[in-house]
């Protein structure tokens, strides 16, 4: 018999509920600075959002990688100079940031469960991802994010767009997400599947 297991789970104590934060709406993507994180399209999408809404903020955080697929220190420096994203670093503890944003994205071209997801939704943040294994099965299309094609800037841009259009989207969103975390990803439950799987 085959048990599935929702990822590594999160602990949600450690992940707590975080109020909406006022001001212009932050998009945040957390992850290694590589292309198969959706890098790229993120900070294309990012161009065609800020056109819409100059007052929109994205921001990336993640640590520099040295697989032939990563993202240069001189790219990152060229999108800020650019005006179009604020790269944040990279940090031990992720919440600080989290707390500060809206809207989780990562526009991923494949993952397992994306441990960055589960901890926004803990947060209580919408999220915009893609419509791949791994990183669908964490969204509720609709009512606690979106999923988006990979590779496409444009569909991922429109997914942003819907928070600008509709003010309170981003907190119905992040409340549905924090409930959903609650019931399919509590680590603790998650770690009794496992050991009733493993018959402990």
């Amino acid at each position: 018999r085959i048990t599935l297991i929702n990822g590594s789970g999160v602990d949600l104590e450690q992940f707590p509920s975080a109020p909406q934060p006022t001001g212009p709406l932050t998009y945040l993507l957390m992850a290694r600075l590589t292309r198969e994180k959706g890098i790229v399209e993120f900070v294309e999408a990012a161009r065609i959002l800020k056109a819409l809404y100059p007052e929109s903020r994205c921001q990336l955080l993640g640590s520099f990688d040295s697989n032939p697929a990563a993202i240069s220190r001189n790219q990152v420096t060229a999108w800020e100079r650019e005006g179009i994203i604020q790269y944040l670093g990279r940090t031990e503890d992720v919440r600080p940031q989290l707390a500060m944003a809206q809207v989780m994205v990562l526009p991923s071209y494949g993952e397992g469960t994306p441990r960055s997801v589960l901890e926004a939704m803990a947060m209580g943040k919408a999220v915009v991802t893609t419509r791949v294994s791994g990183c669908k099965e964490t969204v509720i299309e609709g009512q606690t994010g979106f999923l988006v094609p990979a590779k496409d800037p444009v569909a991922l841009a429109e997914a942003m767009g819907r928070f600008q259009a509709d003010p309170t989207l981003a907190q119905r969103m992040g409340t549905a997400a924090r409930i959903y975390a609650e019931a399919k990803y509590d680590v603790n439950k998650v770690n009794a599947t496992i050991l009733r799987a493993l018959g402990l």
